[in-house]
């Protein structure tokens, strides 16, 4: 059966699919592609135990991108989890402190993004055939640090796409920053942005959606797409994921099958966690989705209080990826607890944009029940990243301690539980050495970032990955280009028009 996908904010319903949606990324009138219902899992839950993840992948996926044929789905599943990952487990998953840790950090770019962005590229050529599409598709994302990277790790080079990246100037970690302004491929673009992440965001999304720009590119036969969670290309094989620790949960005898768990997910953009209420929503076992935010808390006070404010302080953090206020994939949430009322998030997008702010009703909010949401500072942090490196020498990186943390905090509210808990852990600590040194009290912290990898290496006495092992060893790195923000649509201009 044909799955086909509509707009959050198209009252008239109008329905695209998969392919077409993929490409596009974006609808054009501000709303973000859902599909018209949510597929349930068309196998048993046993069957899990048998697949690989590139099984799994293909037995999810095909669900949602039901236009791609199965060869063209195995294919290009096939080509985005190989020997670019350092497992053959793609997501394997270890034990800390009685909780799974769902490790999302063997890829090229050593954070969860790579799971989806090596797929994506295929998928997006492969829509491009199947649309009979002539013209360059023009990936436009902004990042808060781990997109950036692993988008353009993924496009290099990809015949047909050009990828240009904005990110906040001072919102990323050293690492990261390198990781960026090392990447090769000559289709690729990196600029630093004079603002934080949501500034970032929000031009990008306004460039995405100027009519004028849009038949500008059209006429230079180029079409815009975007690469961050927005699009389905990327939400979904994040969904992937859930089903496998679960999987692996039950192989390792830490749950029943059939019996529920919860996950507890770092969150910044939502698409992430998102994923894991599609998981559920799809027949996988989830018992509760802990939403774990930084200092930049506005998602719990969202879950706990109906209140969405974004007009409050924004903090740098030592988790970067997390430094956001303003949560694109959300909207898809509201759409669903509004019974898919699409004037009803229409208006809470309104307010949102108008005000900075909106609420929800009691009664809506009684439908998020499925949700706890809490934060961690950037003193309990580095707490937790202290606390698991004193009971088994593990170190985890700031955004999977926030989650850790978090989760100490709901057993604490309901100490009767006995549900096992998934800590989904986004990046490899060698991302953020100096952030997790801090959390370890070594004075290594306070040094440059490649003295800093040396020292967390000596403390963990984990090889680098090659991800590492490879910024380590070049030396071609751009110049950092920093712009406006309000410069942003010209840059794209001139990559695109300028000889």
């Amino acid at each position: 059966m044909s799955l086909l996908y509509r707009s959050t904010r198209d009252l008239k319903a109008n329905t695209i699919p998969a392919s077409e949606a993929i490409l596009k990324g974006l609808s054009s009138d501000g709303g973000l592609y859902v599909p018209t219902s949510i597929p349930k899992i068309d196998f048993d839950l046993s069957e899990l135990l048998d697949f690989s993840y590139q099984e799994l992948a293909f037995r999810v996926l095909r669900l949602f991108y039901t236009d791609f044929s199965e060869s063209e789905l195995r294919k290009c599943i096939e080509n985005a989890y190989g020997d670019n990952f350092d497992t053959s487990l793609i997501a394997p998953l270890s034990f800390h402190d009685n909780n799974g840790y769902l490790e999302l950090f063997h890829g090229p770019t050593i954070a969860f993004k790579d799971i989806a962005l090596q797929l994506l590229p295929h998928l997006m050529t492969t829509a491009a055939k199947k649309n009979k599409l002539q013209k360059e598709i023009v990936i436009l994302t902004a990042t808060s640090g781990d997109t950036g990277k692993a988008a353009m790790d993924g496009f290099a080079d990809v015949e047909g796409t050009k990828i240009i990246v904005f990110y906040p100037k001072d919102g990323v970690s050293f690492i990261q920053e390198q990781q960026m302004l090392t990447q090769k491929g000559k289709n690729t673009f990196i600029y630093a942005v004079d603002g934080n992440f949501d500034v970032a965001q929000t031009n990008v999304k306004r460039i995405l959606n100027n009519d004028k720009l849009s038949q500008k590119l059209a006429n230079g036969n180029y079409q815009f797409s975007s690469a961050n969670s927005i699009n389905i290309g990327r939400l979904f094989p994040q969904v992937v994921y859930y089903f496998y620790a679960y999987s692996q949960m039950v192989k390792q005898q830490k749950v029943s099958l059939g019996s529920a768990i919860n996950f507890s997910v770092p969150t910044g953009n939502f698409g992430d966690i998102l994923a894991g209420y599609y998981a559920q929503k799809m027949g996988l076992p989830i018992n509760k989705l802990l939403c774990a935010s930084n200092k930049n808390n506005v998602l719990t006070e969202f879950f706990n209080e109906g209140i969405y404010d974004k007009n409050r302080p924004f903090y740098v953090t030592s988790s970067p990826s997390m430094d956001i206020l303003v949560s694109s994939n959300l909207e898809r949430l509201l759409f669903y607890i509004n019974n898919e009322d699409v004037q009803a998030t229409i208006d809470l997008m309104t307010q949102l944009s108008n005000n900075g702010k909106y609420s929800i009703s009691s009664e809506i909010k009684n439908s998020l029940s499925d949700f706890f949401a809490a934060f961690a500072d950037e003193e309990q942090t580095a707490n937790e990243i202290s606390r698991i490196y004193k009971i088994d020498g593990s170190i985890i990186d700031p955004h999977t301690a926030v989650a850790s943390y978090v989760a100490r905090l709901y057993k604490e509210k309901y100490p009767d539980s006995t549900i096992p808990t998934v800590i989904v852990s986004t990046a490899s600590p060698y991302k953020f050495p100096q952030s997790v040194l801090i959390g370890l009290h070594d004075s290594a912290a306070f040094e440059t970032g490649f003295t800093a990898l040396q020292a967390l290496k000596n403390k963990s006495h984990v090889e680098f990955p090659s991800a590492i092992e490879q910024l380590l060893s070049k030396h071609n790195r751009r110049t950092k280009k920093v712009i406006s923000s309000s410069d942003m649509k010209k840059v794209v201009e001139k990559i695109l028009f300028t000889k």
